[in-house]
């Protein structure tokens, strides 16, 4: 994967506060991630970044939620 890949934040619906975006195709290759699939998102602060780890759930745990 190409390091500095960027995406575009759009809003989730139109009265949310959420906010989407679109994995880049290398990562989704990567990780051999598919529609439907789920990702695990986690964050802490660094100085004044936030560090986000995202790792994508296995069929296996999905079903367990």
């Amino acid at each position: 994967m190409t390091p500095g890949q960027k995406s575009a934040l759009v809003k989730a619906r139109p009265n949310s506060s959420s906010l989407r975006t679109t994995v880049p195709a290398g990562i989704v290759s990567q990780f051999g991630l598919k529609e439907g699939g789920q990702l695990d998102w986690s964050l802490r602060a660094e100085g004044d970044k936030l560090v986000l780890i995202v790792a994508p759930l296995q069929a296996k745990r999905q079903a367990r939620r």
